[in-house]
């Protein structure tokens, strides 16, 4: 007889944007010896809401043993709002007599009418068995956690603990009762828990989290005790801490080392880790952004970047924003991984780099730059990115002489790698460093697993970039260069340089990396693309090798071979070849050295050099050499160098929409100092083909509503009008965000004007410039009005005076003048704020005709930008606006 097995499957829903769903999820899980039929995954056993971005669900499906699993078909109904669901991976973990089975189903893509292919149901392929005696399979714990006497009665929060060990960490396991009904977690209890890891080794730490549930006052966590059922190994945690938001570390996420007779307990470090938004346009972004760190020992899981030790809102434009990241000491920094959730300001945000030190007193830092944008619609078109360290620097420059002053001293250099198991077969390596005045090249020969040099590295001014070739020499085995430390003992300049590459048999490898100072940004390591366009003529391929010099106006990138050792690559008539090459930012390109060199009698008709960058904003730097390369030689190469033709900036990389936008956006509005009484409040949105209808802003409070703009091309600005009498003060505006319902795409707002309707509430008109990531908002300009009385008897009035302005980029919307001196002869001047609205082209000027002598004769109304009086638009007028007067008319356009 088959037996019934419990089928673990694991559902990965994917980081994207949007990747989450509403809709009912369906999976047929198929192996070699049937299948189970289109089963429902009902019900989440680790997460009470299921399918959300970036979470792992899993189900238990009971089923007859399938045999080997060879490929699952999951599918949802569409149902819901928001139904789209773009699935990650798929794993199923199940046990059948001594053997245990996890089988990798990836997918990484759409489940959604609207994206991709517009399938909702895909068929997914194995790609990978492991198979493992139960025995080894894994550990069972006996986990026993103290809640301390003075922790709040319980609430509805998930609590997950992770292992990690020598071998490797478990997954996020969670802490619920195995009785239902029973309440864990009480004051002065000791609650008990069975969970099974794989072989983790011998554990060195632990991490608790808590969810950020509105409910949750916190928990006052006392100790973890962990017993291993098999080895009965056993581990305590001294913890004595709390897990909540509410007091002064404001954490729910918390790390505590392994306490152990025989080993030295670990140091608990608060990182400091600093995110340096970069200056560009939209660099700024609301979202919440997540991060986490990777060394030698483990990881600090995904953090919550909570609260800026730096004033002011968080990630704004030009801004370093640090963040204290409490965790087991890491060792070497390795990576990070950071992303944002999309929601908030903006489409994303324009990241420069990440800077982590082990404390606020430390004088060095790992530096992880990026140099990009973490968004869905430009440069690397995600919000998550891996960052891996360039190296670490002193956090503050020595006071000494500057750096391109020659001093006294020398370069200490220690250069430390993986061990030689023959010192007598050394590694011959070249070391070149680059200085804004010349390069110098220093041949090393590698004997052990560290090696110093000493060079005073002269004349060639300030050090920007290290670079090392190699090997140049026979290599019987793979070698692996770790770090390279610099220290200079004049200036005191310090920097590790973390190179972490292998350099292996029957290769010639050319790395760099830039140098590290306190007080400057580090060039950005980018990777070009070269496109070699071999010419369509008779006779134009040819078979040799080639390497490749190039020159920009920040230096050059040594040379570079496009072939391996002892292989020729061969270029194909009217072929373009393609190979990649990463190096220090070379700014804009002006030359290319060509070496070639073929062992037959061949020429090469080299057409063009298209070099392409991935450093924002993409670009194309295009050489011409359209002849041929020659001749025939058995050891000289020969070079050419071809200059610069053109250069073409690519378009941005903006997702391609393929459903139409009807104009309707879903709006989020955060804003504090909203009177109890909230006001009524109307938004108008303006576009490149016209303006939409006034519709009430329904929320202040970052719930979403709907505005329907129509088709008004692409928006440019949004005014608030505030309908009501005016305000005792103005509201704080802290967010504005827009996302079409049909195409997806987001805008965000300029919002460095802190209220709507001014400080005082007086106004009635705020705008808002949109902020796109290409290009910069429309700035804002304070008007000038000058409003000229006639000079006829009763001239003057006492009402209320309205003006709109009109120009070439849409109009300032309806203005009350709050100048009330309309007095005959006199001219009254006003201010206005708004949005630039280009060439201005006409006005309409009103009043409410409420007061004794509303009647009003108005000569002129002159307007200029504040501060500029050479550029004025003068609007005659030298009429009544009066119901009793001439045409009876209170409402004037004037051209």
């Amino acid at each position: 007889l088959l037996l019934v097995l419990v089928y673990e499957v694991h559902v990965y829903t994917g980081v994207k944007l949007g990747a989450e769903t509403d809709s009912n999820v369906y999976i047929n899980l198929i192996g070699t010896r049937g299948d189970t039929g289109k089963r429902k995954l009902h019900r989440s056993t680790n997460n009470n809401v299921k399918f959300q971005r970036g979470q792992m669900d899993i189900f238990c499906i009971k089923a007859v043993s399938l045999g080997d699993l060879e490929k699952v078909v999951i599918s949802h109904d569409g149902a819901g709002p928001g139904n789209g669901w773009f699935l990650d991976k798929i794993v199923i973990k199940h046990k059948e007599g001594e053997e245990a089975q996890e089988v990798v189903f990836p997918c990484n893509r759409w489940l959604d009418e609207c994206q991709d292919d517009g399938k909702t149901e895909r068929e997914l392929t194995a790609n990978g068995k492991y198979f493992m005696s139960l025995f080894y399979l894994g550990q069972r714990w006996r986990v026993q956690v103290k809640t301390a006497g003075d922790s709040p009665e319980p609430q509805e929060c998930k609590r997950t603990l992770v292992i990690y060990g020598s071998k490797g960490k478990s997954d996020e396991l969670l802490l619920s009762p195995q009785t239902p009904g029973y309440v864990c977690f009480l004051p002065r209890a000791t609650d008990e828990f069975i969970v099974e890891t794989g072989d983790l080794g011998d554990i060195y730490k632990i991490r608790v989290s808590c969810d950020d549930v509105p409910v949750f006052e916190g928990w006052h966590l006392k100790s973890f005790h962990l017993e291993e059922l098999h080895r009965k190994q056993e581990v305590n945690f001294d913890c004595n801490c709390w897990l909540t938001l509410n007091r002064e570390d404001k954490e729910l996420v918390k790390e505590f080392p392994a306490v152990t007779e025989d080993q030295k307990t670990l140091p608990v470090y608060k990182y400091v880790v600093s995110v340096h938004t970069g200056d560009r346009w939209g660099a700024e972004t609301f979202a919440s952004v997540y991060i986490t760190l990777y060394g030698k020992r483990g990881d600090t899981g995904v953090r919550k970047l909570h609260t800026s030790l730096t004033k002011g809102r968080k990630f704004q434009r030009n801004k370093v924003d640090s963040f204290l990241v409490e965790a087991v000491s890491l060792s070497h920094l390795q990576k990070v991984v950071i992303g944002h959730d999309g929601e908030g300001y903006g489409s994303g945000m324009y990241l420069k780099m990440v800077t982590v030190k082990e404390s606020q007193d430390s004088d060095k830092e790992w530096v992880f730059p990026l140099w990009n944008w973490l968004d869905t619609h430009l440069g690397l078109c995600e919000t998550v990115c891996e960052i891996v360290t360039v190296g670490k620097r002193l956090t503050l420059r020595p006071k000494l002489p500057e750096i391109n002053i020659k001093s006294s001293g020398l370069w200490i250099m220690d250069i430390a790698g993986s061990d030689l198991s023959n010192e007598e077969d050394p590694i011959h390596l070249t070391f070149i460093f680059y200085g804004n005045l010349s390069c110098k090249k220093l041949p090393l020969q590698v004997t052990g697993k560290a090696i110093q040099i000493k060079d005073e590295l002269a004349d060639i001014g300030s050090i920007y970039k290290v670079q090392v070739t190699g090997p140049h020499s026979e290599l019987k085995q793979p070698w692996h260069l770790d770090l390279l430390h610099m220290k200079h003992t004049g200036t005191k300049e310090e920097m590790y340089l973390a190179f972490d590459c292998w350099f292996n048999p029957e290769e010639d490898k050319c790395v760099e990396l830039p140098a590290l100072y306190a007080d400057q940004e580090p060039l950005p390591v980018v990777e070009y693309a070269i496109h070699l366009h071999t010419g369509d003529l008779k006779k134009a391929d040819a078979t040799g090798e080639v390497y490749l010099c190039i020159q920009g106006e920040k230096g050059y990138s040594g040379k570079r071979w496009l072939n391996s050792k002892k292989s020729l690559i061969t270029l194909a008539r009217g072929q373009v070849d393609i190979f990649k090459i990463k190096s220090i930012y070379l700014g804009k390109l002006n030359q290319v050295l060509v070496g070639f060199k073929s062992l037959k009698k061949d020429e090469w008709f080299l057409e063009k050099i298209v070099i392409k960058e991935d450093f924002y904003p993409p670009s194309a730097h295009v050489f011409v050499h359209n002849d041929w390369i020659n001749k025939y030689s058995k050891k000289d190469f020969v070079e050419v160098t071809i200059p610069l033709k053109e250069i073409s900036v690519t378009s941005l990389p903006v997702k391609n929409f393929n459903v139409k936008s009807r104009g309707r956006w879903q709006t989020w509005v955060h804003c504090t100092q909203v009177p109890e009484d909230v006001p009524d409040i109307q938004v108008v949105a303006f576009g490149r083909k016209g303006k939409s209808p006034a519709q009430k802003v329904q929320n202040l409070h970052d719930n979403p509503f709907l505005v329907s703009v129509g088709d008004i091309g692409d928006i440019t600005k949004l005014s608030f009008m505030l309908s009501s009498p005016p305000l005792k003060r103005g509201i704080k505006l802290h967010k504005l965000w827009l996302e079409d319902l049909d195409t997806k795409q987001e805008l965000g707002f300029h919002t460095e004007a802190p209220c709507l309707f001014g400080e005082d509430g007086s106004e009635t008109v705020t705008e808002l410039a949109v902020v796109r990531p290409d290009k910069p908002p429309l700035r804002e300009v304070l008007y000038s009005i000058s409003v000229h009385t006639g000079t006829l008897p009763a001239s003057g009035t006492d009402a209320n005076v309205f003006i709109t302005v009109f120009g070439e980029q849409g109009d300032s919307c309806k203005r009350r003048l709050r100048h009330s001196n309309f007095e005959r002869g006199q001219v009254s001047i006003s201010e206005m704020r708004a949005v630039d609205l280009g060439q201005l082209s006409k006005v309409l000027v009103e009043h409410h005709n409420m007061g004794y002598g509303a009647g009003w004769y108005l000569d002129q109304i002159v307007i200029h930008e504040s501060g500029k009086t050479d550029d004025q638009y003068v609007f005659l007028c030298r009429q009544w606006l009066d119901s009793g007067v001439g045409d009876a008319q209170m409402k004037r356009t004037l051209k």
